[in-house]
């Protein structure tokens, strides 16, 4: 068989423009897309923009001194959110000092120790932790978990108490311990907040964790690692980004935490690091509360709460998804 070949000279010879313009289904979906994640920004700054507007009589009537004011007391107009930002920050570390060992464990457990029959289910049981209204995690953590956290809080009183944080205005020793001294407290508070932490944490430490390359980790078994040397020389290594990024998530997560923390914590406005004493409060809890009988020159003070919340809580996020993002380097997929 003879193939005829026939060329072209030089000077015929022209370029092919590829064209990157995108035609069709693909440009509804670049347009839908844009569409969409537009929107979002747009919502998200609207909210901050709204909230910052609302906050500036407030700012300019009380100035710096509202941040650090301890007390909420509009008939005195005295109003400030230094105690709230305290009980905010007292209630997230709580719950993530608990959150953050189980979320990694579990994570780690459905990624490596798992068996692939199960592993979908244990998957979708932690994905619906997150679907659970939070005000069923309240009365869960008031009803279940707070007689139980007082009586350990008092143990802890009981033998860490000379740390500060441990600390409670009450005898440990007594004969009759006063149990009311250790309920309604940012201990009992962060428990609950924890179990609504944990399915985000766990979420993104576990997708990370998916993506170490496999090759690594068959190499590090074919020199004689055992599975727990893998991971520790391996997986944990690689997964760094998400660990941490998955963490400052649910710090996020925490610090916004409103219904499950109103209907748990006995609202105080004290200046206090004591994490199982009775009475804490936090930002978000403050507006719950206060919302709905509040004057003008309240309201606009608790609007302005919301926005310093809004604000610590965008930069962590945004902070996080760096983080996580940084880490996604490698290979993988989850079975």
């Amino acid at each position: 068989m003879t193939i005829l070949r026939t060329e072209l000279p030089a000077h015929e010879v022209t370029p092919r423009r590829l064209s990157r313009r995108p035609t069709g289904a693909d440009r509804v979906f670049e347009w839908s897309a844009t569409a969409v994640g537009a929107t979002v920004l747009v919502i998200t700054g609207g909210i901050g923009v709204f909230l910052a507007w609302q906050a500036v009589p407030t700012l300019k009537r009380f100035g710096f001194s509202f941040f650090t004011e301890t007390s909420w007391e509009p008939e005195a107009n005295v109003l400030g959110i230094g105690s709230v930002l305290v009980g905010t920050v007292s209630i997230a570390v709580v719950a993530l000092v608990i959150a953050f060992p189980l979320a990694l464990g579990t994570a780690l457990y459905i990624s490596e120790y798992a068996p692939l029959r199960f592993k979908a289910t244990l998957v979708s049981l932690v994905d619906l932790m997150a679907a659970v209204p939070s005000i069923v995690y309240g009365l869960w953590g008031f009803f279940l978990v707070m007689p139980h956290a007082a009586a350990f809080a008092h143990w802890l009183h009981q033998h860490l108490g000379w740390i500060p944080i441990f600390a409670v205005e009450a005898d440990a020793d007594a004969a009759v311990w006063q149990s009311n001294r250790y309920v309604a407290s940012a201990f009992c508070a962060g428990i609950a907040v924890a179990m609504m932490v944990l399915p985000m944490a766990c979420a993104v430490m576990r997708e990370v964790f998916a993506q170490t390359p496999p090759g690594e980790k068959e190499a590090a078994l074919a020199l004689g690692a055992t599975r727990w040397g893998v991971i520790r020389a391996v997986v944990l290594p690689f997964g760094r980004g998400g660990i941490i990024g998955g963490t400052m998530l649910g710090l996020g997560r925490a610090l916004g935490e409103t219904i499950a923390v109103l209907l748990i914590i006995s609202p105080a406005f004290d200046l206090k690091f004591r994490v199982l004493e009775v009475g804490t409060n936090s930002i978000s809890a403050l507006i719950a509360g206060r919302f709905g009988d509040a004057s003008p020159a309240q309201l606009s003070a608790l609007l302005a709460a919301g926005f310093v919340l809004f604000v610590i809580t965008l930069v962590i996020n945004t902070l996080a998804a760096i983080v996580v993002n940084r880490s996604r380097s490698g290979a993988g997929a989850e079975a």
